[in-house]
C-alpha cells in the first residue's frame, strides 16, 4: 500500500502541477478563476507532501494535517465564490469560510505549539473531525450551486460537481469509517491520491466549460491523448495487480496459477486495447469533443448550409443546390447525388455538379442490394474513400463496387436518411489539401445529409402530388365531359324510342331534327374541349329569358313538362349561354326526376338587388337537411344507382360560382324542392 500511495499522490501532483499551470496561463484577471487556480496549487502541496510522506516516511504529521487543511480549505473558498456569483445566501458562504478558517487555525496552533507528546493523539482527531466537517460543507456548497442553477449553467458546472464531489464523497466516506474504528484506513488513505487524480480530468473540463471565469484553457491533442492513455493504463495495471493479489489469495493451492493465468490475460486484453485503431480513434474523438474548441462555428456553416439550398427557385436546380450546400461544408468542388428509382432496386444519378464548367463524368448506377448500400443504412456511416484505401478494417472490410473502388474524383460518400430509410446518396469530390476528416467534419455532414434526405423526400412527394394533381384535373374534365355526353345520349335514344311511334308525324321529325342538330353542336363543342385538353368558357352578354325559353323548351320533351315565368324580361347575365343553359337544363331535368308525371315544375327568373335569381320549384319528394348539407354537392356520390355519376349538382355549383354567382337549395322531405341560382346582373341590366 505505500508504494501504491506514493504513485498515486505524485500522479496527482503531476496532474494537477499541469493542471495549476494550464489555467495559470489562461488566467484573464477573474477573481472565480484566481480561486480555482489556488484551489488546484493546494492541491498539488498536499499531494506532494502525502507522497513525500510515503516515500521517505519522515514527513512531520503536522505537515500531512497543514496540508490536508489548505486543501479542503481552498476548494471551500473556490466553491464559495462560485456561490456568491450565484446569488447564493451570503450568511452560507460566511460559515463555511469561517469553519474552513478555524480548522487552518487549529491545524496551524497544534503545528506551532504543540508537544511532540500530544501530536500522535492530537492529529488523527484533528484530521478526523476536519475531514468530517470540511467535506460536508463543501458538499453542501456544491448542492446549493447545483439547484440555483439554470439547466444551462448545470450542464457547464456538471463535470465541477462530479470532480469536486467525488473528492468530497471518499473523504467524508473515509473520515466517517475512520471515527467509528478509531483509526483510518491505511488502504483508502494510499488510494486518495488515485481518487483525486482521477477527479482532474472533470475539473479541467469545468474550466473549459465556463468561459466566465476567464481562463482559456488549452492543450495539444497529443499531449492530452498520451497523457490520458498513460494514466489509463496505469489505473488498469493497478487494477489488475489488486485483481491478482486477490486471487493468490482466495485461490488456495492454485492461487499462483490462477494469479499467473489473470495476469497473462489482462496483458493480453491490455496489449489489444492500446494496438487497436479503433479505440484509439475513440479515445482522440472524446478527448477533442469534449477538451477542445469546435473547428466548425456551427451557427454560420448551418446558415450558409440551409441558404445555399435554397439560393435558386428553379425547380431544375434544386438538387445541384443539395450538392453545392455539403461541398462547401468541407471545400469540395465537384459532387455527385444518387436517388433510389421508382421501383427502389437501384440507386440512379440524379444529377452531377462541378463548381467550375468542366464536364464531369456520368457514374454508374448503385445496386440498393449491394454491401456498400446496404453498409451506408445499416451503420449510417460515411464512407470516406482515402480512409478505407488505408484501414478497410474501419468500414468492416466492406467491398466495394469495382468502379467505385478505382474512383478518384469522388472521396467522401455521405447517405442520405429520411425516416430511419436510405433515399439517396451523396458523393463529394475531395477538399483542397491539406485536409484531415475528423470526427467534427463526419458529425456535420451526417448532420446535413440527414436534412438533404429530407429535402430529397419532400421533392419526390411534391413530384407524386403533382403528378396525383395533373390525373385528378384530367379526371375531373373527362367526368364532365361523360356527364355531357350522357344528356345527349339520352336525349338521342328518347328521339330513338319515340321514332317508331311518330315518324311519319311531321311535326316530330322536325323536332327530331332539331334535337340531333343540338346534340351534335354540343358534341363538336365537347370534342374542341378535349382537343385543347380544358374546358375554357367563352362569356358573353345573354339574355336571360331568351335562354330559359330554350331550357323549358328542350325539357318539355318529358313529364311533367315546366313552365316558365319571367317577372323581369330585361334581365341578362355575362356567362357562357351552352354552359350556362346545360346547367339550368341539368337542374331542370333533376326536378322531373324527383316528380311524378301529374306534379308541377315551374322555372322563375327576378330581380333581387343586383342578382338575378333563378328559381327552380318542384312538388316531387324533396330532401333532407342533412343530404342537402352532406351529399348533394359531393362529387361523384349519387342516388340514382348505375345511372347517375353524382357529379351533376356539383357542377352545376361550381360553375355558378366561377361567374361570381351562387346556389341555394331550399327541400324538405314531401314538401318539394327550390332549386334558386344567383347571378350578378351585367351592367347593361344595371343602368335600366
Amino acid at each position: 500500500m505505500n508504494l501504491v500511495g506514493a504513485i498515486g499522490h505524485a500522479v496527482a501532483a503531476v496532474m494537477y502541477l499541469a493542471l495549476a499551470l494550464l489555467l495559470l496561463v489562461g488566467w484573464r484577471g477573474r477573481a472565480v478563476g484566481m480561486r480555482l487556480i489556488g484551489a488546484v496549487a493546494a492541491t498539488v502541496v498536499w499531494a506532494a507532501t502525502i507522497s513525500a510522506a510515503y516515500r521517505f516516511g519522515t514527513m512531520p504529521p503536522q505537515s500531512v494535517l497543514i496540508a490536508e487543511q489548505v486543501r479542503l480549505g481552498s476548494w471551500i473558498v473556490a466553491l464559495g465564490g462560485l456561490a456568491v456569483s450565484g446569488g447564493i445566501s451570503r450568511w452560507l458562504v460566511r460559515a463555511a469560510y469561517g469553519l474552513a478558517a478555524l480548522a487552518l487555525a487549529v491545524a496551524l496552533l497544534v503545528g506551532v505549539l504543540g508537544a511532540a507528546s500530544l501530536l500522535p493523539l492530537t492529529i488523527p482527531r484533528l484530521l478526523i473531525t476536519s475531514g468530517i466537517a470540511l467535506p460536508l460543507t463543501g458538499l453542501v456548497l456544491l448542492e446549493q450551486l447545483y439547484r440555483n442553477s439554470d439547466p444551462a449553467g448545470r450542464t457547464a458546472l456538471r463535470p465541477l460537481f462530479l470532480g469536486v464531489g467525488a473528492m468530497f464523497v471518499f473523504d467524508v466516506f473515509m473520515y466517517s469509517e475512520a471515527a467509528m474504528s478509531l483509526g483510518i484506513s491505511s488502504e483508502a488513505w494510499a488510494v486518495r491520491g488515485l481518487v483525486a487524480a482521477a477527479c482532474a480530468p472533470a475539473i479541467a473540463l469545468a474550466a473549459r466549460r465556463n468561459p466566465g471565469w476567464s481562463l482559456d484553457v488549452f492543450v495539444s491533442r497529443h499531449i492530452v491523448f498520451y497523457s490520458t492513455t498513460f494514466l489509463a493504463v496505469g489505473m488498469y495495471l493497478i487494477a489488475m495487480s489488486a485483481g491478482g493479489y486477490l486471487v493468490a489469495f482466495y485461490g488456495g493451492r492454485w492461487g499462483e496459477l490462477a494469479q499467473f493465468s489473470f495476469l497473462a490475460g489482462a496483458a493480453v486484453v491490455l496489449a489489444i486495447l492500446v494496438a487497436s485503431e479503433a479505440a484509439r480513434t475513440r479515445l482522440r474523438v472524446f478527448l477533442s469533443k469534449h477538451f477542445y474548441r469546435n473547428k466548425y462555428d456551427y451557427r454560420v456553416e448551418w446558415l450558409r448550409f440551409v441558404q445555399a439550398l435554397d439560393a435558386d427557385s428553379d425547380v431544375s436546380q434544386f438538387r445541384p443546390a443539395m450538392i453545392r450546400a455539403a461541398a462547401q461544408i468541407i471545400g469540395s468542388h465537384i459532387g455527385a447525388l444518387w436517388i433510389r428509382d421508382e421501383h427502389g432496386q437501384r440507386l440512379i444519378v440524379a444529377t452531377v455538379w462541378s463548381e467550375s464548367a468542366i464536364s464531369i463524368q456520368h457514374y454508374p448506377a448503385l445496386d440498393a442490394r449491394s454491401e456498400f448500400v446496404a453498409f451506408l443504412e445499416r451503420r449510417q456511416w460515411l464512407v470516406d474513400l482515402a480512409e478505407y484505401r488505408q484501414s478497410p478494417s474501419l468500414y468492416e472490410n466492406l467491398r466495394l463496387p469495382d468502379w467505385l473502388e478505382a474512383l478518384h474524383d469522388l472521396r467522401v460518400f455521405v447517405p442520405l436518411m429520411h425516416g430511419g430509410s436510405l433515399v439517396g446518396v451523396l458523393g463529394l469530390g475531395p477538399p483542397d489539401e491539406p485536409f484531415k476528416m475528423t470526427y467534427e467534419d463526419r458529425d456535420l455532414l451526417k448532420t446535413a445529409g440527414r436534412h438533404i434526405g429530407t429535402y430529397v423526400a419532400q421533392l419526390e412527394s411534391d413530384r407524386k402530388l403533382t403528378e396525383s394533381r395533373q390525373f385528378e384535373a384530367y379526371s375531373r374534365l373527362t367526368a364532365f365531359l361523360m356527364h355531357d355526353l350522357k344528356n345527349l345520349v339520352a336525349q338521342l335514344s328518347l328521339v330513338v324510342t319515340n321514332a317508331e311511334k311518330h315518324r311519319r308525324n311531321p311535326a316530330f321529325v322536325d323536332d327530331a331534327i332539331d334535337t340531333i342538330r343540338n346534340s351534335t353542336d354540343r358534341m363538336l363543342r365537347l370534342i374542341e374541349q378535349l382537343q385543347r385538353g380544358e374546358s375554357r368558357s367563352v362569356d358573353r352578354h345573354i339574355s336571360l329569358p331568351d335562354m330559359l325559353e330554350r331550357v323549358v323548351e328542350r325539357t318539355s320533351d318529358r313529364l311533367p313538362i315546366p313552365t316558365l315565368q319571367c317577372r323581369d324580361d330585361r334581365l341578362s347575365a355575362t356567362a357562357d349561354p351552352e354552359r350556362l343553359a346545360m346547367s339550368i337544363e341539368h337542374v331542370v331535368r333533376n326536378a322531373q326526376d324527383a316528380t311524378p308525371a301529374d306534379g308541377t315544375v315551374s322555372v322563375c327568373l327576378k330581380r333581387d338587388g343586383d342578382c338575378a335569381v333563378i328559381e327552380v320549384a318542384d312538388s316531387g319528394a324533396g330532401m333532407s337537411a342533412e343530404f342537402v348539407r352532406d351529399r348533394l354537392f359531393r362529387p361523384f356520390d349519387s342516388t340514382k344507382g348505375p345511372k347517375g355519376m353524382g357529379i351533376g349538382a356539383y357542377q352545376v355549383r361550381d360553375y355558378v360560382r366561377s361567374i361570381r354567382g351562387d346556389v341555394a337549395v331550399s327541400s324538405s322531405p314531401g314538401a318539394g324542392t327550390v332549386f334558386s341560382l344567383s347571378l350578378p346582373i351585367d351592367s347593361v341590366a344595371k343602368e335600366r
